[in-house]
């Protein structure tokens, strides 16, 4: 561990030199890499450089409880440092714990709703409503890429970029299948249904890199219709774009151009491609699933929201919140924290174990 963190310390005072250097400064790409890089280390080295001082006063308190005079003042300087140490020790444990590379990123997210017919629509849209608001709690914008509306509400499938800091540390834990019991506004007899809706997430990453060939996607086009594309449903501007090899369909209708929507059509697409294969990436390092919280998989049912008990239930970690309703009104902080702080666990304890 000391190791590690000796070579983070070379490592951080190595790019503030190059910070320094001419060459670079002249170079905005490169003066924004080394930033970044310096930003991701700063605090462990900060962390680490305090907990050495903290350990050399410890030595000097150790010193001093020889002197039948200082003996007293420095058992009591001993108890408060020890204490210290313990904490900053923790600290570093997690600051070493290897970060998700795409926690800075925003998201694409989908919403389908699934079993329950028009019932799961409604639950689609009010789970677009809850990700709305936690999204402004947060300060962060939302667009809507393409949706298809429900025909009692709500929505069969909407898609929907989150745009923000750190969006994607908070909201990756909600992939799966959500399931909703409560009682329809259609049922007449008062019994509860259940029904569920499929969640998706995946962070917007760069495609530059990400290759596809054109003979391997067919493109149609349509009237854009929705939030997307009001002003523009005279003319064949939404388009469609199907992956041939994979079978993966994107939508882009919130341009009025349709070159406009094809070029983000295709940019999602990559996204899903380049989604999918990491997945099926992580699901053959069976190893690596020990440390994650969950697969992703939309088929996994991840949460129920239970209205006639105003309970929330995460199944992966079995907690439960009894606050459904300030929940969908978008207050998912002690859901997530609940999520981040058992995943840390698991990856502190995968670390240990190497």
């Amino acid at each position: 561990m000391f190791n590690r963190l000796d070579a983070i310390v070379k490592k951080y005072e190595d790019i503030k030199k190059e910070l320094m250097n001419p060459e670079v400064v002249s170079d905005f790409n490169k003066i924004k890499e080394l930033s970044k890089e310096e930003s991701d280390l700063k605090e462990t080295v900060e962390v680490y450089n305090e907990y050495k001082k903290v350990l050399d006063n410890l030595e000097q308190a150790k010193e001093m409880a020889s002197d039948p005079e200082l003996k007293e003042m420095a058992m009591s300087e001993i108890e408060t440092l020890t204490k210290k140490e313990e904490e900053l020790y923790k600290r570093l444990e997690i600051l070493l714990v290897p970060k998700d590379e795409y926690d800075g990123k925003n998201v694409i997210m989908e919403i389908r709703g699934a079993a329950g017919g028009d019932e799961a629509n409604i639950f689609a849209g009010d789970l677009f409503r809850m990700y709305s608001h936690y999204a402004d709690n947060n300060g962060w914008k939302i667009e809507v890429i393409h949706e298809i509306a429900g025909t009692s509400g709500g929505y069969s499938q909407i898609e929907f970029i989150i745009k923000g800091d750190n969006v994607y540390s908070k909201l990756k834990y909600e992939s799966g299948s959500h399931r909703v019991q409560r009682v329809p506004a259609t049922e007449t007899q008062g019994r509860v249904h259940t029904s569920t809706a499929t969640v998706l997430v995946m962070p917007e990453i760069e495609t530059a890199n990400i290759d596809i060939k054109e003979s391997d996607i067919k493109m149609d086009v349509y009237h854009s219709s929705g939030a997307g594309g009001q002003s523009v449903n005279t003319a064949n501007s939404a388009v469609r774009l199907t992956h041939i090899p994979t079978g993966i369909v994107v939508t882009c209708q919130v341009e009025r151009s349709q070159l406009k929507n094809r070029e983000r059509a295709l940019n999602l697409l990559k996204i899903r491609i380049n989604e999918e294969a990491r997945l099926k990436e992580e699901q053959e390092l069976g190893q690596e699933r020990k440390n994650k919280i969950g697969t992703g998989d939309r088929s996994e049912k991840i949460r129920t929201y239970n209205y006639p008990q105003n309970r929330v239930t995460d199944h992966r970690i079995n907690f439960s919140i009894m606050s459904l309703d300030r929940v969908m009104d978008g207050w998912l902080d002690p859901i997530i924290e609940a999520l981040q702080t058992e995943d840390l666990k698991l990856k502190l304890a995968g670390a240990k174990m190497e």
